[in-house]
């Protein structure tokens, strides 16, 4: 049986660049996504007024990047990023504007996580029912990550969130497009670009 967002007929589509400081850009990812159950309780909070009756807080306008994915979280169960990284990980002179919020994990299950913000000037519409959002990870962000016992740590997945469709006080957010991917050992040598487009 499909679900509700595989109904509606939404789809995505993952490219990820690495752009070095030359100017040269190896695409290192060009795939599909998963676009989990997260969507369609957000959507589901819309479509029956039982969530925030602002719209914008319907709005795709944050991400995660995660160290620790794998594809067996590529289903539409998915919830979480697997290894979401914290605020110091994002890096404090990145151009990355990152917020700490609640995110939806369950129907009353909320954990604090850390976010990067997509500015609006990065989300583009395409086509009547397209929507492109370009991630920048500019070169000082995520850089030469280490984990709890000192071991180097890897960038594996990615996430995309709405904003806060139960109108919440404070913002909790839902996954709603998740995707793994090889490891990527991220320095100030190059920026990554992860360039993500939804199809309503």
């Amino acid at each position: 049986m499909k679900n509700f967002t595989e109904r509606l007929g939404i789809t995505g589509h993952l490219t990820i660049i690495k752009k070095h400081k030359n100017g040269k850009e190896e695409i290192l990812l060009d795939d599909h996504n998963v676009i989990v159950s997260g969507m369609g309780v957000g959507l589901s909070y819309l479509f029956t007024a039982s969530g925030s009756d602002t719209i914008t807080d319907y709005q795709i306008d944050r991400f995660q990047l995660g160290a620790s994915g794998n594809t067996a979280l590529e289903v539409s169960t998915t919830s979480y990023l697997s290894g979401a990284l914290g605020p110091l990980q994002y890096g404090e002179d990145s151009n990355l504007y990152i917020k700490q919020n609640t995110q939806i994990n369950g129907p009353n299950d909320v954990l604090l996580r850390t976010f990067a913000m997509i500015p609006a000037n990065k989300m583009t519409k395409i086509g009547d029912a397209s929507v492109r959002y370009t991630l920048v990870v500019d070169e000082e962000a995520c850089n030469n990550l280490v984990g709890q016992h000192g071991e180097d740590e890897y960038l594996r997945e990615i996430g995309l969130f709405m904003g806060n469709p139960r109108g919440n006080v404070v913002d909790a957010s839902i996954l709603v497009a998740y995707r793994a991917f090889s490891e990527i050992r991220k320095t100030s040598d190059f920026s990554l670009i992860f360039r993500w487009t939804l199809n309503f």
